[in-house]
């Protein structure tokens, strides 16, 4: 009868244990990455009264005859079950589809979380709500990203500035009237960039100077708004014009031309490349029928431009979009696996660290293998916990308890009339 009592008090003491859990997962709920636990018990060891008999010729084996002595909490595993994602629209939000997690330092060390509620503070550094640094590494004033160095804080550089580029070529497309008539001029222009990012404004001008053939010249705009060299002088010659098309409209010579350096203001030594677009290459130059549609399709040349967003790519690559229209690779987030989760130890705040039986963290960029999953940008994840299976595990715990603490009342009783039996 005492035995029936000490197990039944381990039981109450687990199942307890397995309140405290449910209460957790339960409260924790709308917890960005919470992730749920569960409470597993085992009988504790047994008291054995007669153990086995063997078998012989003449008498049959007997088995062991055991008692328990009550029942303990194995464990309290943690579900890293994948939970359902919510969309959010802030740049700073991040959701892993997969069993990667963000990877963080602070003033405690490296810790590892699912919850991708982030923010940028003053220095521009990625800081959970805490103030922990998401690790990743920086890209380089070319925009490269080497993930073979070691892991630093992750830094959006407010006010950055990319240099400009000079342009170089030129790329133009369209179409050239085939019935115009010989002497027919038409013009296209656009703004191209000196060294220092100085937009400079080019003029082509296309010349039709015999039968499917036109001549190719250029002028440019001054500050004064005047073209150079003014009219009616011709303009600058162009080194690979002219332009001569087949019966059937295609351009057969002249696909690319140059202006020759000094002509245009701030390219003393660098000429520029006319691309006129070689035959079956979409968005070259034709000469079809009456329609006049040539123009200035693109050049490589921008102006300096300042930092002003920044998107994250499916793999943690942080772009940076610049007021010159141009992008640049910014970072690199990292996320680390490892090989029994189950291992890692909660360090609160739904972060955890490592323990020696989590296995090192395998740290590599999201989609990059090893299970690391995906990164979407302006979402988070959500908790894990299933109402429905917690509220379902408080009857259990409930009734469990309410039964281990029937057996004590039962066992009183016994015990009682056992007192009872001297008057």
């Amino acid at each position: 009868m005492i035995r029936s009592m000490f197990s039944a008090i381990s039981g109450l003491r687990n199942h307890q244990t397995m309140m405290d859990v449910v209460g957790n997962n339960i409260s924790n709920v709308n917890t960005n990455g919470f992730k749920s636990s569960s409470t597993v018990f085992e009988d504790v060891l047994s008291q054995t009264f007669r153990g086995a008999g063997l078998a012989t010729a003449t008498a049959g084996g007997t088995n062991p005859n055991t008692i328990g002595l009550g029942s303990r909490v194995s464990s309290i595993a943690t579900s890293f079950a994948q939970g359902s994602l919510q969309r959010t629209g802030r740049s700073t939000d991040f959701a892993i589809q997969g069993d990667g997690f963000f990877v963080v330092q602070s003033g405690d060390g490296r810790t590892y979380t699912r919850a991708g509620s982030f923010a940028v503070d003053a220095l521009g550094r990625i800081t959970t709500s805490d103030g922990g640094f998401i690790q990743g590494w920086q890209a380089d004033q070319q925009g490269q990203v080497s993930t073979t160095q070691v892991l630093t804080n992750i830094t959006i550089p407010v006010g950055d500035l990319v240099p400009p580029v000079q342009t170089g070529v030129v790329r133009a497309g369209g179409n050239l009237p085939a019935n115009a008539a010989i002497g027919t001029v038409l013009t296209n222009g656009a703004n191209v960039f000196d060294g220092q990012g100085n937009p400079v404004g080019l003029r082509l001008e296309y010349t039709k100077t015999a039968s499917d053939t036109w001549k190719v010249e250029a002028r440019y705009v001054d500050g004064s708004n005047n073209l150079v060299p003014a009219p009616p002088a011709a303009g600058q010659a162009i080194t690979g014009s002219p332009l001569v098309f087949d019966g059937n409209g295609e351009l057969t010579s002249g696909y690319n031309a140059t202006i020759p350096a000094g002509f245009l203001p701030g390219f003393a030594t660098q000429p520029v490349t006319l691309n006129f677009g070689a035959a079956g290459m979409g968005g070259r130059i034709n000469q079809f029928g009456d329609i006049a549609s040539v123009e200035i399709l693109e050049q490589d040349g921008s102006a300096a431009g300042s930092l002003q967003a920044f998107s994250v790519s499916q793999e943690g690559l942080i772009v940076g979009t610049y007021t010159n229209g141009r992008t640049r690779a910014i970072g690199q987030m990292a996320l680390a696996t490892f090989s029994n989760p189950n291992g890692l130890e909660a360090a609160g705040g739904t972060s955890f660290t490592e323990s020696v039986n989590s296995g090192l963290p395998q740290i590599g960029i999201a989609g990059g293998g090893a299970g690391r999953g995906l990164i979407t940008a302006g979402t988070l994840e959500m908790s894990n916990v299933d109402l429905s299976q917690e509220f379902t595990n408080l009857i259990i715990a409930q009734r469990g308890f309410q039964a281990n603490s029937r057996v004590i009342t039962t066992s009183d009783e016994l015990l009682q009339e056992v007192v009872n039996l001297k008057r």
